[in-house]
């Protein structure tokens, strides 16, 4: 039943991700040139993950994201048996959220979906890999310590909205491969056939970042 609970956390908390923060980039736009809606999308993102870790985190960790999940795997801080349940949950949480979010704005919106950048897979990649290593890493590091539990929402939604400033003009910012998913498949064409960027990059990113930090804490720990 507690394995239950978390994995209906984390489907509820990407529902609520992909239907505000991507519903906001579809509704408001999120193109470079019109500055209020680049913003605003940036920060429905990290606001969604503020009001999700201050609800959803004492009963899931709130990762809403399968690329913080691996992250947590590699570091230790995870079975692999929860890993696929979270995993599964988020990609249901961001299909659900996707479907919810076409019935208002129809699949002409983009649904927030991402895409390549000038429609290049290399410079995509390596994009979201970078922006992903740095959101998991500020993750990885403020949870670290239990004192910091009472601001670790704040700062997790505050990078993540970091991380959109920059990368919304490249890719529209995934970092996440269930948010990008679940748009994708109802978008549809160019966004669909290109959802494995945005599946594969954040793991990788978040591979990395999990690798990179436990090296930086270990030798910290040695001195």
């Amino acid at each position: 039943m507690e394995s239950f609970k978390k994995y209906l956390a984390e489907c509820i908390g990407t529902f609520v991700l992909v239907f505000f923060a991507c519903g906001t980039a579809a509704v408001v736009g999120c193109s470079s040139e019109n500055g209020t809606g680049y913003l605003l999308t940036a920060l429905a993102f990290g606001l969604v993950i503020v009001a999700m870790a201050y609800s959803i985190g004492n009963v899931s960790g709130c990762h809403v994201n399968p690329a913080v999940s691996i992250a947590m795997l590699v570091s230790g801080k995870m079975t692999v048996k929860d890993f696929i349940g979270y995993v599964v949950s988020q990609f249901i949480g961001s299909i659900a959220g996707a479907a919810a979010l076409m019935a208002f704005v129809g699949k002409d919106s983009g649904l927030g979906a991402n895409a390549l950048y000038e429609g290049k897979i290399g410079a995509s990649l390596i994009i979201e890999i970078i922006l992903t290593f740095v959101f998991v890493i500020a993750i990885l590091g403020v949870t670290s310590k239990a004192e910091n539990s009472n601001i670790a929402g704040l700062v997790i939604g505050l990078s993540l909205t970091l991380v959109h400033i920059l990368g919304i003009s490249f890719t529209g910012t995934s970092v996440n491969p269930a948010r990008s998913f679940g748009p994708a498949l109802f978008v549809g064409g160019d966004a669909l056939k290109d959802v494995w960027v945005f599946i594969a990059a954040p793991l990788v990113g978040g591979v990395l970042a999990a690798l990179v930090y436990k090296f930086l804490a270990s030798a910290k720990a040695k001195k």
